[in-house]
């Protein structure tokens, strides 16, 4: 048996057709037309409507088939002054609008009675123009910019998580659910298990697994799947910590993206491998170049390092993200970038060709991915447009650097708390434009008062120091 692929619009996805003894698996893009027969075909019970806030925490309206045509007309409303960081009482209504080629039947949630899908979707004002405080809406419109260019951007995150124990109530505990380390297998690995049917579901669901595997920290896993576009990599995310959480309840475990749980561990990172192609060529790929650089990689780099302190309160979104960056742990503590090694802010890997791509390593998964990758991506695109350089690359451990002396004199700090990268965020010029005023609004006090409350808090390290 031949298996094939193809992408053909009479097919659908992931439905099997015999044509001649060759088995075909087809991945097109779904027609609203193609959702209402799958819907029938599969006794597809309840449809999620699925959208992000301002602070990326996964938000839905589950309808009944009945109300399919409804929903891919867009004639679904709901209250968006409910929604934090949304819009007001006085302009609170707002509309759904599904992306039918983001639909899909959760492998968990099919039984007799019959299945549940989902469908991500854009949010609207009642006049039908985009609602600026959609964070699907804001990336959208830097890809838009992009493809002034020709160009596309594709992204691969690396997205880490820990299992931790829940208690009798199933509620979650700080105890790991194992102690073992990077790349260890079972027995040590207990969560195993878990990962496999992670990997299993998300396979399921269309993703292309690439690696799974125990990262360094006791309890602390990673599940690596290929890059895509970015709009499809950031909906990717939102499914893939609805998968991870999901699958980690079944077995009696608490999945957290928290980026420092643990004091004197590895923290949990949501690394992005970047690189822009242009007619199917990657043109960061440089044949050339010692580094396999083009000029424009050279240029997104310098981007990415004039602007990191300006897009880290959105690329790490809490108090806690700031914690990881301490040194020893392949965190960064300084905006530099280097070819080999883990402990710069940019690391350039090893392959080359399509494989070409800039690894930014600062972000994690509190971040609200379609903010992030909208935020990193014009502060790459400002890079080639303005064709800022880059400083020389680094050689060498960031962390065994005396930044005192002169020739390092030019690499900066990154942001130590998330009240220093706030200030760095209401100053940007860039990241206003990028997340559009009302985004950028909302967010800044949002996080300016997490930030004021964590600061009024009396932490259990100060009443052992000081009581």
């Amino acid at each position: 048996m031949i298996t094939l692929v193809f992408r053909q619009s009479q097919f659908l996805k992931g439905v099997p057709k015999k044509i001649i003894g060759v088995e075909i698996f087809v991945d097109v893009d779904l027609s609203s037309d193609d959702v209402k027969r799958i819907v029938k075909k599969e006794n597809v019970k309840f449809i999620q409507l699925q959208f992000t806030d301002v602070f990326g925490r996964l938000k839905n309206i589950a309808i009944t088939p009945r109300k399919l045509d409804e929903a891919l007309n867009n004639e679904i409303m709901f209250d968006g002054s409910s929604i934090r960081g949304f819009t007001s009482v006085d302009e609170s209504d707002m509309y759904l609008a599904p992306d039918p080629t983001t639909f899909k039947i959760f492998p968990w949630r099919t039984n007799k009675r019959g299945s549940t899908a989902r469908m991500i979707c854009d949010v609207y004002n009642p006049d039908g123009t985009p609602f600026e405080g959609c964070p699907r809406y804001v990336l959208k419109k830097v890809l838009e910019e992009l493809e002034e260019y020709g160009y596309e951007f594709c992204v691969g995150p690396e997205v880490e998580f820990f299992l931790f124990q829940t208690n009798d109530n199933g509620d979650p505990t700080t105890k790991t659910h194992d102690e073992a380390g990077y790349f260890d297998l079972a027995p040590n690995d207990l969560g195993e298990d878990a990962r496999e049917d992670m990997c299993l579901t998300l396979e399921e669901l269309g993703f292309n697994i690439e690696a799974s595997h125990h990262e360094c920290a006791p309890g602390q896993h990673e599940i690596d799947f290929k890059y895509d576009g970015a709009l499809a990599t950031a909906d990717n995310v939102s499914t893939f910590k609805l998968v991870v959480k999901t699958i980690a309840k079944s077995h009696g475990l608490h999945a957290t993206f928290m980026p420092k749980p643990i004091k004197e561990a590895h923290g949990t990172c949501m690394h992005l491998n970047q690189s822009l192609m242009k007619d199917g060529k990657n043109i960061f790929c440089s044949d050339s170049d010692e580094l396999g650089l083009s000029q424009e990689a050279y240029y997104y780099i310098g981007g990415l390092i004039k602007y990191a302190r300006q897009f880290a309160a959105i690329t790490n979104a809490s108090v806690n993200s700031y914690k990881r960056f301490v040194k020893g742990y392949e965190a960064p503590t300084h905006i530099s970038w280097g070819a080999a090694d883990r402990s710069p802010l940019i690391r350039i890997p090893a392959a080359k060709r399509m494989a070409t791509r800039v690894e930014l390593r600062n972000p994690d998964p509190t971040a609200n991915h379609y903010l992030a990758l909208a935020a990193v991506l014009s502060a790459g695109l400002a890079g080639i447009k303005n064709k800022i350089e880059p400083p020389k690359c680094f050689d060498g451990c960031s962390y065994d650097v005396d930044y005192k002396k002169k020739e390092f004199s030019n690499i900066e700090e990154f942001p130590s708390s998330l009240g220093e990268a706030l200030e760095e965020l209401e100053n940007s010029t860039l990241m206003r434009e990028a997340l559009g005023d009302h985004i950028f609004n909302m967010y800044l006090t949002a996080k300016k008062n997490e930030w004021r409350q964590y600061n009024e808090e009396i932490h259990t390290w100060e009443l052992k120091k000081y009581l």
